[in-house]
């Protein structure tokens, strides 16, 4: 009946986000990239394929003005001109080698200029002309890179609205596998994962639920082997300590008499313990119910067993419940509350609660956080007696009824979490309902 202690649970802290989320900001950032990429390149194709065009054009025109100077010293063109200074230095060059070329360069804003030359006159005069990227160019460019615009970011909120849709149902269904892991987690070993999250296209959370299901298909097996087996023990157990009692009941009176007879009553009780637990772990266990006023009930039981400790009826209720388990949950109650705390304790009833306090240094905190465990002596300050079983025989049993048991400390008003706890309250919370079956769980508002 000891407060046990369970390995504390370790809690990484993080930025909790949704995976539909993640998907669709994965899905969006790679549409970014991808828009980008392909509106640059789009964009440089096409500037580059205008460039040409007006290259061409401008060859073409400084060919025929070469023809029309060569014959009558007229270039019949706007823009030609003859020895122009402002000629680029790598175009003369090629001119002077005797070559017709082109050349491109940009004027400040990114405006490029087209040149196109030629040698006349068997090299001795260079006949140039020089252009403008035409406005009309200009306006193409301008309208192409305003669409391109429009439709990167209509495919970025695409990609984002389509990574919305699959990873929600992809979450969806995941929320679904984890909600029916929690319930098998709880104990509840009927619950399929795979059936739970349903879907006719099988993918990874299949597998996944597919794989946790047989996870917790060889757990059951290896618990129910396990208590199998413990319940063996304990039961082939009873007979031979029976024996040892008796016998040491046969011994003359002394002080190794007691001594014997303190062990062996011991022994027999950590053997029905055991048995009890036993039993509770395998689900076949039923309360026998009977209307009765809680408040008497409980005012006569505590009387019986700690005369002692104050009873206060607040509200008196008829209740539906099995009395024979109702009164195991609270002896055991109080004889943690007496073992480890320090008195007054304290019963109060209040409808269908019920709640234990004792003022001693209070519940250990992995008890808190995760409620009894079996064979778990209590915190390091406390003495050690027992063997750890009877508050998981009072969660036992109060599953059976139906029945929800909490453990809370009682802090000092305003007092830091670090200041010690002034007491230790245990509250069974009965259903307004009769169970209907073991391990059934109330509907608390």
């Amino acid at each position: 009946m000891l407060r046990h202690l369970v390995p504390a649970r370790v809690e990484r802290a993080g930025i909790r986000t949704g995976l539909r989320w993640k998907l669709s900001a994965a899905i969006a950032l790679v549409g970014a990239l991808v828009a980008v990429a392909l509106s640059l390149v789009v964009h440089n194709a096409a500037r580059v394929s205008m460039l040409d065009n007006a290259r061409d054009l401008a060859d073409e025109r400084v060919q025929i003005a070469q023809r029309n100077y060569e014959l009558s010293g007229r270039t019949n063109f706007p823009n030609i001109k003859i020895d122009d200074p402002r000629l680029p230095p790598e175009l003369r060059k090629k001119v002077e080698e005797g070559r017709r070329a082109t050349f491109v360069s940009d004027r400040a804003g990114g405006v490029p200029d087209i040149w196109a030359a030629v040698p006349v006159k068997k090299g001795q005069h260079v006949l140039s002309l020089h252009t403008g990227f035409t406005d009309r160019s200009t306006d193409i460019l301008n309208d192409l890179d305003q669409a391109l615009v429009i439709g990167s970011i209509a495919v970025v909120f695409g990609g984002s609205a389509l990574g919305v849709l699959i990873g929600g149902q992809l979450s969806r269904r995941l929320r679904k596998a984890a909600a029916a892991a929690n319930q098998v987690a709880k104990g509840e070993a009927d619950v399929r994962v795979r059936d739970a999250i349903g879907g006719v296209v099988r993918d990874e959370t299949d597998d996944l639920a597919s794989a946790v299901d047989a996870m917790a298909d060889a757990l059951q097996q290896r618990l129910e082997a396990e208590r199998r087996v413990t319940a063996d023990i304990a039961h082939e157990l009873r007979t031979p300590v029976t024996g040892l009692l008796t016998a040491a009941e046969l011994l003359p009176p002394g002080r190794p008499t007691e001594l014997v007879l303190d062990r062996a009553k011991a022994m027999r009780t950590l053997v029905e313990d055991v048995l009890e637990v036993a039993r509770l772990d395998g689900a076949s266990e039923r309360a026998e119910l009977q209307d009765i006023l809680l408040g008497e009930f409980i005012t006569r039981r505590v009387a019986a067993k700690d005369p002692e400790a104050e009873v206060r009826v607040v509200h008196e209720s008829m209740v539906t419940t099995d009395p024979r388990r109702l009164e195991r949950v609270l002896f055991n109650l109080l004889a943690n509350a007496a073992r480890h705390g320090k008195p007054p304790i304290q019963v109060t009833v209040e409808g269908r609660v019920i709640r234990v306090r004792d003022h001693g240094p209070g519940f250990p905190e992995n008890l808190l956080a995760d409620g009894p465990s079996r064979f778990r002596t209590g915190s390091s300050d406390r003495a050690g007696r027992g063997h750890g079983l009877g508050l998981t025989i009072a969660a036992g049993q109060a599953r059976v009824l139906g029945a929800r048991l909490t453990f809370r400390n009682v802090q000092p008003a305003g007092a830091p979490a670090h200041i010690p706890a002034e007491g230790a309250v245990a509250v069974l919370w009965l259903p307004e309902h009769a169970p209907t079956n073991t391990g059934s769980y109330p509907m608390l508002p």
